[in-house]
């Protein structure tokens, strides 16, 4: 992170610590744990929108503070849970020991308490002002989680929530490592979670024509047509790396490098050809100190809408050449999650490293002729784990990028 080691054309980058990824949570339509969600990557896809379900969020709240807690807060909080547990723990033995003051959270989302929003609007209607929740507020803003997890842990430092539509988990992630990086923070939990499928989010992106007509999510397929809704959260444990060395922590990868472009084109559509996207994996790759050449797996951001598909396509290949490194999208099983896609797919890329196995790219059966890509499709594909990109690309042209690399 920040040119941690010398830029490809030679020069001397901004020297910034380094940054291990030690712990991972989530919750998914796949699965409920980083165990259920890897083996739900690895399965087949499921059939129409791609809810979370089975989520028991008592152990983070109680039966009366949970009906005060919209469901994106609860995929955050119950996500956050399980990162710190498999990052050691607060205390004890080889645990994190955060010092509060340096230790940040930093949780994104996209539309936040969208299904609260649309409850107590309704409720309004029909029977007043007055019956309006006097937890309305609290609950569909959309700092909600960032803080619910900071005042749970009592971490003091930094705590914000970045609303970015698609790409708010990427630009989370890449941010929280550029605090740790920096010396700001030994410690940040970091991601984004989304439960946008009320049916006012449903009529909209539907109306818009964003979502599959069929039901079926098939990126960078010839007969792709739409994304199919999901939701959940993810979140991941940044830490510092001699800090995580020292205390003997499981590393599952390095984040080594991030960064952040606007297309200024389009609110929905993506710039032609991919410009904003190319120009974010070059200051990404730059960032890390990683040349072009030696990338081996890209997490692709892959909604299956016929635009964004190409679009991400060209850019890869532009950036990277044809065929380029192994390509996956995983929203075939997770649907597109929106603002949680991309802290999805940065646990899913670190899990990636951790079982040397890329997951395919589920709903593919003929890929577009246009998309010049080597898309693992069929079965995952084992990996020898190298330099990795995941991307996100969110309405009003927001481009994220992080690069993981092994650790060594």
């Amino acid at each position: 992170m920040l040119a941690l080691h010398p830029t490809p054309d030679g020069r001397d980058g901004v020297q910034g610590r380094r940054v291990a990824v030690t712990g991972v949570g989530v919750v998914s339509s796949c699965g409920i744990g980083r165990d259920a969600f890897w083996a739900g990557l690895l399965g087949p896809a499921p059939e129409g929108k791609r809810r979370v379900t089975g989520l028991d969020a008592t152990s983070v709240y109680g039966p009366k503070e949970i009906r005060r807690v919209d469901r994106f807060t609860q995929f955050a909080a119950v996500a956050a849970e399980e990162a710190i547990a498999d990052a050691g723990g607060l205390s004890g033995p080889g645990g994190l020991a955060p010092d509060p003051d340096r230790t940040g959270v930093l949780v994104g989302t996209g539309v936040g308490g969208l299904e609260t929003l649309e409850a107590q609007i309704a409720l309004r209607s029909e029977k007043g002002d007055r019956r309006v929740s006097p937890f309305l507020v609290p609950m569909m803003m959309g700092n909600r989680a960032a803080a619910d997890i900071s005042m749970r842990y009592g971490f003091h430092g930094p705590c914000e929530a970045t609303v970015t539509a698609c790409a708010a988990g990427t630009h989370s992630v890449a941010n929280a490592a550029r605090l740790v990086a920096t010396g700001r923070c030994d410690v940040v939990v970091a991601g984004s979670a989304e439960a946008a499928m009320a049916q006012i989010g449903i009529a909209g992106f539907s109306n818009m024509t964003a979502l599959s007509t069929s039901g079926v999510s098939m990126p960078f397929d010839v007969k792709r047509d739409g994304f199919v809704m999901g939701e959940g959260g993810g979140i991941l444990v940044l830490e510092e790396m001699e800090r995580a060395v020292a205390r003997g922590a499981h590393i599952y990868a390095e984040l080594a490098g991030g960064a952040s472009t606007a297309d200024a084109h389009h609110i929905t559509a993506p710039s032609p050809h991919g410009a904003g996207a190319i120009a974010c994996m070059e200051l990404a790759l730059l960032d890390a100190g990683v040349a072009p050449a030696a990338v081996t797996h890209i997490n692709a951001h892959g909604t299956a809408t016929p635009a964004n598909d190409l679009a991400e396509a060209e850019a890869v290949a532009k950036v990277f050449g044809i065929p380029g490194p192994a390509v996956t999208s995983i929203k075939g099983i997770t649907g597109h999650s929106l603002g949680a896609a991309g802290s999805l797919e940065a646990v899913a890329l670190a899990l990636s490293f951790e079982h040397r196995l890329i997951p395919p790219t589920a709903g593919l059966t003929e890929q577009d002729p246009d998309i010049h890509l080597d898309v693992v499709v069929g079965e995952a594909r084992p990996w020898t784990p190298g330099p990795a990109l995941s991307n996100s690309f969110g309405f009003g042209g927001h481009n994220g990028t992080i690069v993981m690399v092994p650790v060594g």
